[in-house]
């Protein structure tokens, strides 16, 4: 009806079929997109098909799209084309973390922040602690892509083009807090370090959260999801691990009712505050 107020169309993004160990990503982005679909008009489509569709919508969700680091060239001309275009994309596409690959934990690490220690040239192995071994890693890796275990005497052998060194940390537990916005929502660990996806609700402290937001001030989204891994080493202290900004799985399925409905509530408010910056064009097709 000519009266009525039209809703928000949202295009969400995501790998359908992209298999992750330990996670089922489908599951998770059937359950956000019907969830969204509420009070939103939604369409999933695939990464590589974001681009071509996105005009038609007020706002585009990316959430488990995989690592673009498979698409790579498909992924920077989407971003250029959304900010170019003026299309809102949850999350912003302004992210200066895993949007951008790893060189932020370098850029961390050089201004003080409480990260794992990270290199990127020989001349900066003294810097490293010592430990039994070490990460290498590519600036732009994914889901352990390309990570390798070296020795402290084979660090000055490696090939430092576009690869991050860290120490391998002997720690207690890794601990992920979730963001929407700048507002936090609820934090997970993994008690078992050798078991990262096995993981469990966590109480945080506000030291905890104190810890995480610097990360997120730092970052500057001003509407998305934000995921915050860190370790808790033997001292008790947390280093960051990684300022997932891009399409950070959120293991709803181990939240109480209570707290999911909470970040899916939180998640419809900031997607509609996204949507609403922007006015689409037409649907292909649509009548006149």
């Amino acid at each position: 009806m000519s009266g009525e107020r039209r809703r928000p169309r949202v295009l969400y993004v995501s790998d359908l079929g992209y298999e992750a160990k330990g996670r089922r990503y489908c599951d998770e982005d059937i359950f956000l997109s019907g969830a969204l679909g509420a009070e939103f008009d939604v369409a999933i489509c695939p990464p590589l098909a974001a681009e071509h569709l996105m005009d038609a919508f007020d706002v585009v969700v990316v959430r488990n799209s995989g690592p673009v680091l498979h698409y790579l060239a498909e992924y920077e001309a989407f971003r250029e084309a959304a900010r170019a275009r003026g299309i809102r994309v949850f999350t912003d596409v302004t992210g200066r973390a895993d949007q951008m690959g790893k060189q932020y934990l370098l850029d961390l690490f050089r201004a003080g922040y409480p990260v794992i220690p990270t290199i990127d040239s020989a001349e900066d192995i003294a810097r490293l602690p010592e430990a039994p071994d070490y990460i290498a890693k590519p600036k732009l890796g994914a889901d352990s892509i390309g990570l390798t275990v070296v020795h402290r005497d084979d660090l000055a052998g490696l090939h430092y083009d576009d690869l991050l060194v860290q120490p391998r940390i002997d720690f207690q537990y890794e601990v992920s807090f979730y963001y929407v916005d700048d507002v936090p929502q609820y934090a997970l660990n993994a008690p078992d370090p050798a078991k990262r996806w096995e993981l469990q609700q966590y109480q945080a402290s506000e030291d905890d959260w104190a810890f995480a937001q610097q990360f997120i001030e730092w970052n500057t989204i001003e509407h998305g999801i934000q995921r915050v891994d860190a370790c808790r080493t033997r001292g008790g202290d947390l280093l960051l691990v990684e300022l997932e900004d891009l399409n950070p799985y959120l293991s709803l399925d181990l939240l109480d009712e209570p707290t999911r409905t909470s970040f899916v509530d939180a998640m419809k408010q900031s997607v509609r505050a996204a949507a609403g910056d922007r006015q689409p064009g037409p649907l292909r097709g649509a009548a006149d």
